[in-house]
């Protein structure tokens, strides 16, 4: 079986960053889901849950939730923008959240798999989830082009930052919102 790589040999630099940013967040996705299903004890389900749950609490009643969320996922999106190490980091993380995302869910009695789908319908995991890939693609074509010594590449990774900051804050706005309204 030999794979058809011609769609890639033919494509401008632009569209080959669409498809990796594509693959990328597939990748993410999968990650995130196949950590959701790591079977973990009930103790430490609760305890990760308890963890999530009281962070949100007390930020929720400082009235920080909507800075906390954007610098917390702003900070781990810039980590994945890091050359050779970003994308590691980065799909560790998507990983452990999945299994938090499980252990929330377990202690809540729904399936991980039904949580994540309930996640993917609003706008917060496609502007999350958009930004981390933006980020790890970004990382693996830096590096490349740092190597290529093609320095331009600086401004596109300042841009994509950028980019990046204004969908984490729109995705902590609605985040913030969707919380107070479920409860």
């Amino acid at each position: 079986m030999k794979l058809d790589l011609s769609f890639w040999k033919k494509a401008s630099s632009k569209r080959k960053r669409i498809y990796s940013t594509i693959i990328i967040f597939v990748i993410a996705v999968l990650l995130t889901i196949i950590g959701s299903l790591v079977p973990l004890s009930a103790q430490d389900a609760k305890q990760i849950s308890n963890g999530v749950n009281q962070t949100l609490t007390t930020n929720q009643a400082n009235g920080t939730l909507p800075e906390y969320i954007f610098l917390n996922n702003f900070y781990i999106c810039l980590l994945m923008f890091v050359p050779v190490i970003g994308p590691m980091l980065g799909f560790l993380i998507l990983f452990d959240t999945g299994m938090a995302m499980g252990a929330i869910a377990s202690v809540q009695g729904y399936s991980p798999l039904l949580g994540f789908a309930l996640l993917v319908l609003t706008p917060v995991f496609w502007l999350e989830f958009t930004s981390y890939s933006i980020g790890i693609t970004e990382s693996i074509w830096l590096f490349r082009r740092l190597l290529q010594r093609r320095w331009r590449e600086l401004k596109n990774t300042g841009i994509l930052i950028g980019i990046c900051a204004i969908l984490l804050v729109v995705g902590a706005i609605v985040e913030t919102w969707l919380i107070s309204i479920g409860g």
